[in-house]
């Protein structure tokens, strides 16, 4: 991980503060003086990750976490378009809901990632562990996120992994929502490579399981 630059503390309070036009100030004039990618690494990231840690701690709310993310995602857009060549673009990334409705979880890793300079397929809620495996084997898919709300959601990535090796396709699964922080035997239990109780720790799962190969 890339060593934060000091303007970083000023983006997180701006996102804090949901003050858009000071966070894209912030990060307009670091990336003035550093390729874009860079400035992304170093202002947005760990904002990012300390914003997580004090949802973590009680300190901030849900839905500050959620919107740092969502800002941070459009912020990082008007500086690392999504065709720039600096965008992490590998391992093929995807990321889904398993049976499961809820979108929060997912959407703040999504937002999170995106802001982190990654590419990757937003296959939407709801999806069977069937349509699911379907998916990322039509996709060469490398590497799969996981969000579950219920433990019988969570049970079902045992077939969603199950599928895939009998597809013969290689796919490395992180796997995260209220089942695999209860109970931190899960995962393994299902398949998953890794398994992550907050967005901040996604980006550090990623470098984990991919052996920080990914490009960017």
């Amino acid at each position: 991980m890339a060593e934060a630059d000091p303007r970083a503390f000023d983006f997180e309070k701006a996102l804090l503060s949901l003050d858009r036009a000071g966070a894209l100030s912030i990060l307009e004039e670091a990336a003035g003086e550093m390729p874009s990618v860079n400035a992304v690494e170093r202002v947005v990231v760990p904002a990012l990750e300390r914003i997580g840690r004090g949802w973590e701690s009680g300190k901030i709310a849900l839905s500050q976490v959620y919107m740092s993310g969502k800002i941070c995602e459009e912020l990082v857009d008007t500086v690392l378009p999504p065709g720039d060549p600096s965008r992490k673009g590998q391992p093929r990334m995807a990321i889904a809901t398993l049976e499961d409705y809820h979108l929060l979880g997912k959407r703040i890793v999504y937002a999170t990632l995106r802001a982190s300079g990654y590419e990757l397929d937003d296959y939407g809620h709801g999806l069977s562990a069937e349509e699911l495996s379907d998916r990322v084997v039509a996709d060469e898919v490398e590497l799969l996120l996981v969000s579950t709300l219920m433990l019988r959601s969570a049970l079902r990535l045992a077939d969603v992994r199950r599928l895939l090796d009998t597809s013969g396709r290689e796919v490395k699964i992180i796997a995260g929502g209220a089942p695999f922080s209860f109970d931190a035997r899960l995962g393994e239990g299902v398949g998953a490579d890794a398994v992550c109780r907050t967005a901040s720790e996604v980006l550090g799962a990623i470098e984990e399981v991919t052996g920080g190969d990914h490009g960017g």
